[in-house]
């Protein structure tokens, strides 16, 4: 048996071997191409919910590193704590809205001053770090604009009036 392709292997004929790599070359030009266009430069690395549908638009402003508040069908979430929920609608119930100002959602207030009390003692202790009232507010496309009108005005009373809205870049 051995000898038979000890035989074999003599009476084969000499051959070359050559690698083909342009496929290869190919398929590393695409995977480049595709890491360079996936890579962001950007700090500021903003994930939407996947029940989160966000507005489009043509601006090319890059997102600042500030408080995120997502307003979705299920609640309002500050830095991924639901701080008020929806009832099956998707909307505010009635035990989320002060008595006194229908505007004023209470929930949020008490999560945002406390955020905002929290990084006003770090700049006592840090000079670096400056609290500046700004929040980056990612909200779903369907949401009612009364909606968001709360949110906001119960931002700005809770010591944050500058309110960025995050939007989908549109593709060309």
């Amino acid at each position: 048996m051995a000898g038979g392709i000890k035989r074999h292997m003599e009476k084969r004929l000499p051959s070359t071997f050559k690698i083909q790599i342009t496929s290869m070359v190919d398929m590393f030009v695409i995977i480049l191409v595709f890491l360079l266009k996936s890579y962001s430069t950007s700090p500021v690395n903003i994930t939407p919910n996947a029940d989160l549908r966000l507005p489009t638009s043509n601006s090319l402003q890059e997102p600042v590193d500030v408080i995120k508040m997502v307003i979705s069908k299920k609640g309002v979430f500050i830095e991924d704590k639901r701080v008020v929920e929806f009832d099956a609608s998707g909307s505010l119930s009635s035990k989320d809205i002060d008595a006194s100002d229908p505007s004023f959602i209470p929930g949020l207030f008490k999560e945002l001053d406390e955020k905002a009390k929290q990084t006003q003692d770090i700049s006592k202790q840090n000079e670096t770090v400056e609290f500046d009232g700004r929040v980056l507010m990612q909200a779903d496309r369907d949401m009612p604009y009364s909606l968001l009108q709360k949110v906001m005005y119960t931002s700005m009373l809770a010591g944050y009036p500058n309110v960025k809205l995050a939007v989908a870049a549109k593709d060309f």
